[in-house]
C-alpha cells in the first residue's frame, strides 16, 4: 500500500507543479494588462484635455488659462478620482503644459 502512494504522488506532483507555474503566469500576466490600460487611460486622458485646448484656440482664437474652462466650456471630462490634471497657461497665444498625474491611493 505505501509503495502505490507514492507512484500516486509521483504521478501527481509534475502536474501539481506544472498548474501552480500556469496560475503564476496568468496572475503575473492579468496585474501587467491591469497596468496597461491604466497607462491608456491617462495617455487618452491627456490627449483629450490638449485637444480641447487646441480646439478651444481654433474657434475663440486664445488658449485657455484653465483646465477649468476646458471642463465647462467644452465638456472635457477626466476622472479626478484617478487623475490631477496639470494645466499651466504661460500666455493666452502659447500652447500651455499639460499633464495628466494619477492620483496615491
Amino acid at each position: 500500500m505505501g509503495k502505490r502512494r507514492n507512484g500516486v504522488w509521483r504521478r501527481l506532483l509534475p502536474a501539481a507543479l506544472a498548474l501552480c507555474a500556469a496560475l503564476t503566469a496568468f496572475c503575473l500576466g492579468v496585474g501587467r494588462a491591469a497596468g496597461s490600460d491604466s497607462a491608456e487611460e491617462k495617455r487618452l486622458a491627456e490627449e483629450s484635455v490638449r485637444r480641447a485646448a487646441v480646439s478651444c484656440y481654433a474657434i475663440e482664437g486664445f488658449y485657455p488659462d484653465s483646465y477649468e474652462y476646458l471642463r465647462d466650456n467644452y465638456h472635457v471630462r477626466v476622472d479626478e478620482s484617478k487623475y490631477v490634471v496639470e494645466y499651466s497657461a504661460f500666455a493666452s497665444n502659447l500652447m500651455p503644459d499639460i499633464t495628466i498625474l494619477e492620483v496615491d491611493r
